[in-house]
This record gives C-alpha cells, sequence and structure tokens, in this order.
C-alpha cells in the first residue's frame, strides 16, 4: 500500500510579525495597519470585512498609518475601503515601501499623505477587464483588454495608412475584439477616473486639481506598469514625503516575513493532479491577523489544456490574542 502523501502547507509567522508591529506602533506613535497581497493576491472586496475587522480592534484615532503593498485589484474595492477607514480616523497615512500598483495606488492618493521609501512606487490606474467575451491565450484563458491598447492599435493602424486607402480600424479590430468588450472597456475607463476624483476629495477641496490628478494617473503613462517614483507623484500634486529609514526597514522585514507566509505550498501527486496551499491577502494590527488562504485541489483537463479546481477550502482565517494565548478562527466572508 503507497504512503499517504502529507499536504505542504504554507508558514503562518503570527508572533513574528507581531513584534515588529510593536515596534513600528512606538516609532510612529499610533496605530498600524498593515495590507499586504501576494504575487497572485489583489485588492478584492471581501477585504472590506477583513478591514473592518481590523478598524473595529483599533478602534478611532486622530492618525492611523496604513502599510499598503499590492500590485492591484479592483478600484471599487479601494474606494470601499477608503471609505471605511475614513469613518474611523480623520487623518490617514500611507507607508509605501514598495509596490503600490494600479488599485492599490487608488487606495494611497485617498491617504492625506504618503511616505514613500527609496524602492517604492506607484503606477498608472488606467483600467483593464477581463470580460466573458474576451479573447483567450494559448491556454484557454480569458485575457484582459485595455482601452490605452485599443486606442493605440487604432492610432497606428491610422498612421499606417493613406487616406485613401484607409479603412475603419475598428472593422478589423472585431475579429479579435468583441465589439463588447470594447464597450465594456471604456465605460471601465470613465468609472476609473470618477473613482481617483471621488477618492482624492476625501481630503483635497479644490476640485481643479482633483481633476488634474485623476486624468493624469489614468491618460498619461503609455504603460498601465509605468513606475510612479518620488519625484513624479510630487510633480502630479500628490502629498508625498520620505519614509523614515527605521520605519522602512521594519516595513521591509514585515514584507519579508508575508513573503515566506505567502510562499506557494504545493504538493504534486501526479501530472494531472496536484493540491495547493497559499496565502495571498494579509492585513494585521496589534493583537490580530487575517489572511486569505488558497486551499484547492487541481486536475488537468487535457482535452481543454487548462486547469480545473476539484475541491475549493479556500476561506478567510484569523489569529488573535487572547488571554496571552493565540487564538486561530476562520472568517466567514461571502
Amino acid at each position: 500500500m503507497s504512503e499517504e502523501v502529507k499536504i505542504k502547507q504554507p508558514p503562518v509567522l503570527f508572533s513574528k510579525t507581531q513584534a515588529i508591529v510593536g515596534r513600528l506602533e512606538k516609532l510612529l506613535g499610533g496605530p498600524v495597519i498593515n495590507y499586504w497581497n501576494g504575487s497572485r493576491g489583489s485588492i478584492c472586496h471581501n477585504d472590506v470585512v477583513a478591514f473592518y475587522e481590523m478598524l473595529e480592534t483599533v478602534g478611532r484615532n486622530e492618525r492611523i498609518h496604513l502599510f499598503i503593498k499590492s500590485g492591484g485589484g479592483n478600484g471599487k474595492a479601494s474606494i470601499r475601503i477608503i471609505n471605511l477607514i475614513r469613518q474611523y480616523t480623520d487623518q490617514l497615512v500611507a507607508l509605501v515601501p514598495l509596490e503600490c500598483a494600479s488599485a492599490a495606488t487608488m487606495l494611497a492618493i485617498g491617504a492625506n499623505e504618503i511616505l514613500m521609501g527609496p524602492m517604492a512606487f506607484l503606477s498608472a490606474v488606467d483600467t483593464s477587464l477581463t470580460h466573458d467575451l474576451s479573447p483567450i491565450d494559448r491556454d484557454n484563458n480569458r485575457v484582459s483588454v485595455s482601452l490605452d491598447e485599443l486606442n493605440r492599435i487604432v492610432r497606428l493602424w491610422d498612421s499606417q495608412k493613406s487616406a485613401s486607402e484607409r479603412e475603419n480600424a475598428y472593422k478589423h479590430l472585431f475579429n479579435h475584439v468583441h465589439p463588447l468588450v470594447i464597450g465594456a472597456v471604456d465605460r471601465a475607463e470613465s468609472l476609473s477616473i470618477m473613482l481617483c476624483e471621488e477618492i482624492l476629495s476625501y481630503h483635497m477641496k479644490d476640485p481643479a486639481k482633483i481633476k488634474e490628478i485623476a486624468v493624469t494617473l489614468n491618460a498619461k503613462y503609455p504603460s498601465h506598469a509605468y513606475p510612479i517614483l518620488f519625484g513624479e507623484s510630487r510633480r502630479i500634486g500628490l502629498h508625498v514625503k520620505m519614509l523614515d529609514k527605521e520605519v522602512n526597514n521594519l516595513l521591509l522585514e514585515l514584507n519579508e516575513l508575508y513573503s515566506e507566509m505567502g510562499q506557494r505550498a504545493t504538493t504534486d501527486f501526479d501530472e494531472i493532479r496536484s493540491h495547493s496551499n497559499e496565502i495571498l491577502n494579509i492585513l494585521e494590527t496589534s493583537g490580530k491577523q487575517i489572511f486569505y488562504q488558497n486551499d484547492k485541489e487541481w486536475f488537468y483537463r487535457t482535452e481543454e489544456r487548462r486547469w480545473v479546481t476539484l475541491n475549493d477550502n479556500s476561506n478567510w482565517h484569523r489569529l488573535e490574542k487572547k488571554n496571552g494565548k493565540t487564538v486561530r478562527s476562520t472568517l466567514h466572508i461571502s
């Protein structure tokens, strides 16, 4: 009889991260909420409920510091998170030591002040989306489409043709991208500008400046991943300052621990079956940590050239300090 394969689990480093959170709060003189996304994690609506748990633990404070490390996600979730945080504080300070891109940039611009480390960057927030009618890639998965990419294709097409031989570029584009996808992306772009304006209005009062920053973040940059560094952040009108070196070092230590927690723990059974455990999103404050863990079995369907899930036990988990002990529970969010 064959040996049963032990399912790999990612490490949970609550005691180590809590020690750093305590040191951060002493240095900053107030509560800190950490928000970290792994490479396959993203800002989503369920995070709002997790943030509520953090904020109820922290309570109302004149100033709250928010450590952000994320590659982005859902912009509509970002505005919900900012709206929620603003009910618990008048002064929000964003701590950005590393990547703070796309929808995470939306979170950062909702802060009265953004403190950036030497490796920190924001990014453009122009919207791309994956629609039910989007094109598919070689693995038979739907790909995201951005308005900027579509506009550049049309401009390039027009520039290569003389006026006499020019055809409607969309006639050919529709063979590859469904018209409804193009319409949805255009609508999403307008929504992105609106979201930025609303988020900025939580702490800025000049409508012209708000509009200018929102349009710049959405339309100025040739790449969605263009890194907006400290100097550029200032030039476009954001209130940014350099992050204190000691605080920055502690945040990098936290990022290292969160990255260790977020490592991919994959157990392979054979060529077509595996099990994955991976912590994607982490929120933490003094006395409490909440994280979302992917816990899935995978099966490769050869005829469809893609992996599908068989059993999905993914969930939110909560760690709390109670009476000197660490208590673990499941946080049910749907």
